[in-house]
Protein backbone atom coordinates (compact mmCIF):
# COMPACT_ATOMS: atom_id res chain seq x y z
CA UNK A 1 0.00 0.00 0.00
CA UNK A 2 1.50 3.40 -0.93
CA UNK A 3 2.44 5.90 1.75
CA UNK A 4 0.31 9.05 1.68
CA UNK A 5 3.25 11.19 0.62
CA UNK A 6 3.67 8.97 -2.48
CA UNK A 7 0.14 9.59 -3.72
CA UNK A 8 0.37 12.17 -6.51
CA UNK A 9 -3.07 13.83 -6.27
CA UNK A 10 -2.56 14.56 -2.58
CA UNK A 11 0.90 16.11 -2.75
CA UNK A 12 0.01 18.73 -5.37
CA UNK A 13 -1.17 22.11 -4.17
CA UNK A 14 -4.85 23.03 -3.73
CA UNK A 15 -5.44 24.42 -7.24
CA UNK A 16 -3.31 21.80 -9.02
CA UNK A 17 -5.45 19.01 -7.62
CA UNK A 18 -8.68 20.80 -8.52
CA UNK A 19 -7.56 21.30 -12.13
CA UNK A 20 -6.26 17.74 -12.38
CA UNK A 21 -9.56 16.25 -11.17
CA UNK A 22 -11.58 18.49 -13.50
CA UNK A 23 -9.50 17.51 -16.53
CA UNK A 24 -9.56 13.82 -15.59
CA UNK A 25 -13.34 13.62 -15.33
CA UNK A 26 -13.83 15.68 -18.50
CA UNK A 27 -11.65 13.12 -20.26
CA UNK A 28 -13.62 10.02 -19.18
CA UNK A 29 -17.12 11.57 -19.14
CA UNK A 30 -18.32 9.79 -22.28
CA UNK A 31 -17.64 6.31 -20.86
CA UNK A 32 -18.16 7.06 -17.16
CA UNK A 33 -21.66 5.59 -16.71
CA UNK A 34 -20.99 2.40 -18.66
CA UNK A 35 -17.71 1.80 -16.90
CA UNK A 36 -19.23 2.30 -13.45
CA UNK A 37 -21.93 -0.26 -14.17
CA UNK A 38 -19.45 -2.79 -15.54
CA UNK A 39 -16.94 -2.37 -12.73
CA UNK A 40 -19.55 -2.57 -9.95
CA UNK A 41 -21.79 -5.18 -11.65
CA UNK A 42 -24.63 -2.73 -11.18
CA UNK A 43 -24.11 -2.47 -7.43
CA UNK A 44 -23.49 1.29 -7.56
CA UNK A 45 -27.19 1.84 -8.35
CA UNK A 46 -28.23 -0.17 -5.29
CA UNK A 47 -25.81 1.83 -3.13
CA UNK A 48 -27.31 5.10 -4.36
CA UNK A 49 -30.83 3.87 -3.70
CA UNK A 50 -29.97 2.90 -0.12
CA UNK A 51 -28.39 6.32 0.41
CA UNK A 52 -31.40 8.24 -0.86
CA UNK A 53 -33.82 6.04 1.08
CA UNK A 54 -32.30 7.50 4.25
CA UNK A 55 -33.71 10.90 3.23
CA UNK A 56 -37.30 9.74 2.73
CA UNK A 57 -38.38 10.48 6.35
CA UNK A 58 -37.24 14.12 5.95
CA UNK A 59 -39.28 14.89 2.80
CA UNK A 60 -36.78 17.40 1.37
CA UNK A 61 -38.34 19.93 -1.00
CA UNK A 62 -35.11 21.50 -2.28
CA UNK A 63 -32.22 19.07 -2.70
CA UNK A 64 -28.59 19.81 -3.52
CA UNK A 65 -26.49 17.10 -5.20
CA UNK A 66 -22.79 18.00 -5.04
CA UNK A 67 -20.33 16.35 -7.46
CA UNK A 68 -23.40 15.30 -9.43
CA UNK A 69 -21.35 13.94 -12.35
CA UNK A 70 -23.66 12.62 -15.07
CA UNK A 71 -26.69 13.00 -12.81
CA UNK A 72 -27.28 9.47 -11.51
CA UNK A 73 -28.02 10.62 -7.97
CA UNK A 74 -30.21 13.52 -9.10
CA UNK A 75 -32.35 11.37 -11.41
CA UNK A 76 -32.86 8.70 -8.77
CA UNK A 77 -33.66 11.32 -6.12
CA UNK A 78 -36.38 12.76 -8.34
CA UNK A 79 -38.10 9.37 -8.44
CA UNK A 80 -37.59 8.31 -4.82
CA UNK A 81 -37.99 11.65 -3.02
CA UNK A 82 -40.15 13.67 -5.41
CA UNK A 83 -38.72 17.04 -4.28
CA UNK A 84 -39.82 20.36 -5.75
CA UNK A 85 -36.31 21.06 -7.04
CA UNK A 86 -32.97 19.29 -7.40
CA UNK A 87 -29.81 21.24 -8.11
CA UNK A 88 -26.85 19.23 -9.33
CA UNK A 89 -23.45 20.91 -9.31
CA UNK A 90 -20.12 19.64 -10.60
CA UNK A 91 -16.67 20.92 -11.50
CA UNK A 92 -16.50 18.93 -14.76
CA UNK A 93 -18.15 20.47 -17.81
CA UNK A 94 -17.83 17.17 -19.66
CA UNK A 95 -19.78 15.27 -17.03
CA UNK A 96 -22.46 17.98 -16.94
CA UNK A 97 -22.87 17.83 -20.72
CA UNK A 98 -23.78 14.14 -20.36
CA UNK A 99 -26.14 14.93 -17.47
CA UNK A 100 -27.97 17.58 -19.50
CA UNK A 101 -28.30 15.27 -22.51
CA UNK A 102 -29.77 12.61 -20.25
CA UNK A 103 -32.17 15.17 -18.79
CA UNK A 104 -33.47 16.02 -22.27
CA UNK A 105 -34.71 12.43 -22.65
CA UNK A 106 -36.75 12.59 -19.43
CA UNK A 107 -40.41 13.49 -18.92
CA UNK A 108 -41.40 17.17 -18.85
CA UNK A 109 -42.11 17.15 -15.11
CA UNK A 110 -38.62 15.86 -14.40
CA UNK A 111 -37.01 18.45 -16.64
CA UNK A 112 -38.66 21.25 -14.70
CA UNK A 113 -37.49 19.95 -11.31
CA UNK A 114 -33.78 19.28 -12.07
CA UNK A 115 -31.12 21.85 -12.88
CA UNK A 116 -27.45 21.14 -13.56
CA UNK A 117 -24.79 23.80 -13.23
CA UNK A 118 -21.02 24.01 -13.22
CA UNK A 119 -19.51 25.03 -9.91
CA UNK A 120 -16.96 24.42 -7.21
CA UNK A 121 -18.01 22.53 -4.07
CA UNK A 122 -15.69 24.74 -2.04
CA UNK A 123 -17.39 27.94 -3.28
CA UNK A 124 -21.06 27.05 -3.75
CA UNK A 125 -23.00 29.78 -5.62
CA UNK A 126 -26.01 29.65 -3.30
CA UNK A 127 -27.32 31.67 -0.37
CA UNK A 128 -26.96 30.31 3.15
CA UNK A 129 -29.82 28.22 4.55
CA UNK A 130 -31.22 27.36 1.11
CA UNK A 131 -31.52 23.56 0.89
CA UNK A 132 -33.49 20.97 2.86
CA UNK A 133 -30.92 18.20 2.20
CA UNK A 134 -27.63 17.58 0.41
CA UNK A 135 -26.14 14.47 -1.18
CA UNK A 136 -22.68 13.55 -2.45
CA UNK A 137 -22.02 10.22 -4.16
CA UNK A 138 -18.37 9.26 -4.69
CA UNK A 139 -17.32 12.90 -4.74
CA UNK A 140 -16.02 14.11 -1.39
CA UNK A 141 -12.68 12.35 -1.74
CA UNK A 142 -12.07 14.51 -4.85
CA UNK A 143 -12.37 17.80 -2.98
CA UNK A 144 -9.11 19.71 -3.03
CA UNK A 145 -9.94 20.87 0.51
CA UNK A 146 -12.28 18.43 2.25
CA UNK A 147 -13.15 20.74 5.13
CA UNK A 148 -13.86 23.68 2.83
CA UNK A 149 -16.29 21.58 0.80
CA UNK A 150 -18.08 20.18 3.85
CA UNK A 151 -18.35 23.63 5.45
CA UNK A 152 -19.83 25.05 2.26
CA UNK A 153 -22.49 22.34 2.21
CA UNK A 154 -23.18 23.06 5.85
CA UNK A 155 -23.57 26.77 5.04
CA UNK A 156 -26.17 26.29 2.29
CA UNK A 157 -28.25 23.77 4.27
CA UNK A 158 -31.08 24.84 6.54
CA UNK A 159 -30.63 24.23 10.27
CA UNK A 160 -31.26 20.60 11.14
CA UNK A 161 -31.12 19.50 7.49
CA UNK A 162 -29.42 16.17 6.66
CA UNK A 163 -26.38 15.54 4.52
CA UNK A 164 -25.90 12.07 3.03
CA UNK A 165 -22.51 11.03 1.69
CA UNK A 166 -21.84 7.81 -0.23
CA UNK A 167 -18.16 7.01 -0.58
CA UNK A 168 -15.73 4.16 -1.13
CA UNK A 169 -13.97 2.85 1.96
CA UNK A 170 -11.11 0.49 2.75
CA UNK A 171 -12.49 -2.94 3.77
CA UNK A 172 -11.20 -4.19 7.11
CA UNK A 173 -12.30 -7.82 6.99
CA UNK A 174 -10.19 -10.67 5.60
CA UNK A 175 -10.21 -11.59 2.72
CA UNK A 176 -12.18 -8.61 1.35
CA UNK A 177 -9.43 -6.16 2.25
CA UNK A 178 -6.85 -8.13 0.27
CA UNK A 179 -9.20 -8.72 -2.69
CA UNK A 180 -10.18 -5.05 -2.73
CA UNK A 181 -6.55 -3.99 -2.78
CA UNK A 182 -5.69 -6.28 -5.70
CA UNK A 183 -8.77 -5.34 -7.72
CA UNK A 184 -8.63 -1.57 -7.24
CA UNK A 185 -4.85 -1.28 -7.46
CA UNK A 186 -4.18 -3.51 -10.45
CA UNK A 187 -7.29 -4.77 -12.27
CA UNK A 188 -9.51 -1.67 -12.25
CA UNK A 189 -6.93 0.67 -13.88
CA UNK A 190 -6.39 -1.93 -16.60
CA UNK A 191 -10.13 -2.20 -17.34
CA UNK A 192 -10.44 1.58 -17.16
CA UNK A 193 -7.65 1.96 -19.69
CA UNK A 194 -9.26 -0.48 -22.13
CA UNK A 195 -12.70 1.10 -21.79
CA UNK A 196 -12.04 4.84 -21.41
CA UNK A 197 -8.48 5.17 -22.69
CA UNK A 198 -7.43 6.81 -19.42
CA UNK A 199 -5.58 4.45 -17.10
CA UNK A 200 -4.55 7.31 -14.82
CA UNK A 201 -8.16 8.14 -13.91
CA UNK A 202 -8.76 4.68 -12.47
CA UNK A 203 -5.35 4.50 -10.85
CA UNK A 204 -6.38 7.74 -9.16
CA UNK A 205 -9.53 6.02 -7.84
CA UNK A 206 -7.41 3.55 -5.88
CA UNK A 207 -5.03 6.24 -4.62
CA UNK A 208 -7.81 8.59 -3.54
CA UNK A 209 -9.61 5.86 -1.60
CA UNK A 210 -6.39 4.97 0.23
CA UNK A 211 -5.84 8.59 1.24
CA UNK A 212 -9.43 9.31 2.27
CA UNK A 213 -10.39 9.40 5.99
CA UNK A 214 -13.18 6.82 6.16
CA UNK A 215 -15.58 5.42 8.78
CA UNK A 216 -15.11 7.09 12.21
CA UNK A 217 -12.44 9.43 10.81
CA UNK A 218 -14.92 10.88 8.32
CA UNK A 219 -17.52 11.25 11.06
CA UNK A 220 -15.01 13.49 12.82
CA UNK A 221 -14.54 15.54 9.64
CA UNK A 222 -18.30 16.08 9.53
CA UNK A 223 -18.32 17.27 13.14
CA UNK A 224 -15.43 19.67 12.44
CA UNK A 225 -17.44 21.11 9.54
CA UNK A 226 -20.41 21.92 11.78
CA UNK A 227 -22.57 18.81 11.50
CA UNK A 228 -23.93 16.78 14.39
CA UNK A 229 -25.09 13.20 15.08
CA UNK A 230 -22.94 11.64 12.33
CA UNK A 231 -23.10 7.92 11.80
CA UNK A 232 -22.31 5.54 8.98
CA UNK A 233 -23.57 2.30 7.49
CA UNK A 234 -21.02 -0.01 5.88
CA UNK A 235 -22.07 -1.71 2.63
CA UNK A 236 -20.86 -4.70 0.59
CA UNK A 237 -18.37 -6.02 3.15
CA UNK A 238 -16.87 -2.59 3.70
CA UNK A 239 -16.26 -1.58 0.08
CA UNK A 240 -18.25 1.60 0.61
CA UNK A 241 -20.27 3.37 3.29
CA UNK A 242 -23.19 5.75 3.66
CA UNK A 243 -22.72 8.64 6.08
CA UNK A 244 -25.53 10.80 7.42
CA UNK A 245 -25.26 13.87 9.64
CA UNK A 246 -27.27 17.02 10.34
CA UNK A 247 -26.51 20.73 10.25
CA UNK A 248 -25.97 21.93 13.81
Amino acid sequence: MPRLEEIKPYKTDHWDKKEEVEHMFDNISGKYDLLNKVLSLGTDRNWRKKSLTMLIPFHPKNLLDVATGTGDMAFMAATLLNPVSITGIDLSAGMLDIARKRLETKATALKSSIEFQKGDAEHLPFDSDTFDAATVAFGVRNFADLQAGLKEMNRVLKKGAPIVVLEFTKPRIFPFRQLFDIYFRHILPLIGSWTSGDRRAYKYLYESVQAFPDFDAFNQELIKAGFEKPHFKSLSAGICAIYIAFKF
